[in-house]
């Protein structure tokens, strides 16, 4: 048997991948994030797969699961919400399948911060504007950030800014990046990308708080900040230019 880990995207139930999608077809067991990941796609679980919601359980619990489907030899399908390379707490799982010699697969989902690019209708680097993305977060009870990575200091570089599981702190969010980029400086948050109940505000530095206030959001809203979400003046890249040579293409 085999746990697979499945990135199950970030809300719209159609933006699984096929893989997942046939993964989870096959699976007589799933466990599934229930507060993150749409019911929709159970829907794609065999009849009589065992589905367990996992929001309520603990590591421990969630390890017995698999513990005991691998004694039955049954597959199980690992749901978790967008992408699993970022804020999945995938390895803590897979350490521990390690250790017990289970064996397991990732599947990449589409994540949370490539959705509400898209729901923005913008590109997150541009050229001559911001070529890096920060994918980041702030100091929270689960996990606490490494002091090496504040905002402040990816804020030097300009890169747009991917700020996961933050809009609690967005007095601290603003404060550390103001010096940086400047009151003006476009920031969108978005909330719940890809759900029928998706929300965006769009600000600046200056006024996101304010807007915030008088439209509150999820603790789960992504927060993203960079001259990037609002430049229209900027040169065009050299990649699809007449005069570019490149291996597909003689000038």
């Amino acid at each position: 048997m085999t746990i697979h880990f499945i990135g199950a995207g970030p809300g719209a139930a159609d933006l699984i991948t096929v893989r997942g999608r046939d993964l989870l077809s096959r699976c007589p067991v799933c466990l599934y994030a229930g507060s993150v990941v749409p019911t929709e796609l159970l829907t794609h679980c065999p009849g009589g797969a065992r589905i367990i919601d996992t929001a309520p359980m603990t590591l421990d619990q969630i390890e017995a699961e698999f513990v005991k489907a691998h004694a039955a030899g049954e597959d199980v399908a690992r749901l978790h919400s967008g992408d699993l390379s970022i804020y999945s707490a995938v390895a803590e799982q897979t350490r521990r399948l390690e250790r017990l010699g289970i064996p397991y697969t990732l599947t990449a989902g589409v994540p949370a911060f490539s959705a509400a690019a898209a729901l923005l209708g913008r590109e997150l680097t541009v050229p001559g504007v911001a070529q890096s993305v920060v994918l980041t977060r702030v100091s929270g009870r689960a996990s606490a950030m490494p002091e090496s990575e504040r905002l402040a200091t990816f804020a030097t570089t300009g890169a747009t800014l991917a700020i996961h599981l933050a809009i609690h702190a967005i007095d601290q969010v603003v404060t550390e990046l103001l010096p940086h980029y400047g009151a003006d400086c476009p920031v969108a948050l978005v909330m719940r990308a890809t759900w029928a109940d998706e929300r965006v505000l769009c600000g600046t530095l200056n006024t996101i708080r304010a807007q915030l206030a008088n439209e509150p959001m999820e603790r789960t809203a992504l927060i993203l900040v960079g001259k990037a979400l609002a430049s229209a003046e900027f040169c065009e890249s050299a990649l699809y230019s007449a005069e570019y040579r490149r291996r597909f293409r003689s000038a």
